[in-house]
């Protein structure tokens, strides 16, 4: 038995098919299958039920697959360790961040971050404020920026930057001749992203509890917002970073009266061997957002 094999056996685990398995894997479908079936030999039990399209794991697989997980993530935490022993600042690097927040982030300090740690290999994961959470607890992130505290001991976390919200409005609203406009005065139409997206619990904190209430749309996406505002369905808030995206779609951004806004952070967990190369990420992110806050409150960024 090997971690190898163990690796395969977590993948098909998540994806239930070999093809999807192997890609994850960076392997051949034939050789996973293969493994798979003498790591099932070695084992003395069936792990899978495989049929033409899927391959479900067995009330034995799953009662095994913690042990396998537990196995992979310590024998990489004993690697990780090692290698920070020679360069905290050297290697893999799998920072995980939230949807409303990569596409307009990632841009401004890839270079930057390739700049100052040139022997980092980065490794972005996006997904929503309690997957990447759960993912850094189980070792499978070594940071993820936030734009929310980090919940128990377990974590730590460190402020990067203020990014402040913007109203978000079709050239034909109301509001849109408006100089400054308070958060409440767009409840009535706001727009807000589904269940599960932090964006969507601020806003609503912003503009009050109407705004939860507000239409039927529950958008997965930042981009869809922006695109039924740009459609004259309603408004949204948007954050700062997020400016460039919605004026390329004809929308009009206004500052708010209150400022409301959120804090961008970097988490990772206590104990983390490296730690010195998420204060130094953390550390080229602020300086290069670093002035950002103020403009985008008024609205000039």
């Amino acid at each position: 038995m090997n971690l190898r094999d163990l690796r395969y056996l977590l993948a098909l685990a998540e994806h239930e098919h070999f093809g999807r398995a192997a890609k994850a894997c960076g392997v051949s479908q034939p050789t996973l299958s293969v493994q798979i079936r003498k790591l099932e030999d070695l084992m003395g039990v069936a792990l899978f039920e495989r049929s033409s399209k899927t391959a479900a794991p067995t009330s034995a697989c799953l009662q095994l697959i913690d042990h396998a997980r537990a196995a992979v993530t310590s024998a990489e935490a004993l690697l990780s360790a090692a290698r920070a022993m020679r360069d905290p600042l050297a290697g893999r690097f799998r920072l995980g961040i939230i949807p409303t927040l990569a596409p307009y982030l990632l841009p401004l300090v890839f270079a930057p971050l390739r700049e100052a740690l040139p022997a980092l290999e980065l490794e972005p994961w996006e997904d929503q404020t309690v997957a990447l959470l759960e993912r850094l607890r189980a070792h499978e992130l070594d940071a993820a920026l936030l734009a929310t505290e980090t919940p128990g001991p377990d974590l730590v976390s460190r402020p990067l930057f203020a990014e402040p919200f913007l109203a978000a409005l079709p050239p034909e609203h109301p509001l849109a001749d408006r100089a400054v406009i308070a958060e409440a005065d767009l409840a009535s139409d706001i727009l807000v992203l589904s269940d599960g997206h932090c964006l969507r619990d601020q806003t609503i904190e912003a503009c009050g509890t109407e705004a939860a209430a507000s239409g039927a749309l529950r958008a997965a996406s930042l981009p869809t917002l922006l695109n039924m505002v740009a459609a004259g369905y309603g408004t949204t808030l948007i954050p700062g970073l997020a400016a460039g995206a919605a004026q390329d779609a004809g929308i009009v951004l206004r500052p708010l009266a209150a400022r409301a806004g959120r804090t961008v952070r970097i988490a990772w967990r206590a104990h983390f061997p490296r730690a010195p190369v998420v204060e130094a990420v953390g550390e080229v992110i602020a300086t290069r957002l670093r002035g950002f806050a103020e403009g985008a409150a008024t609205g000039t960024v």
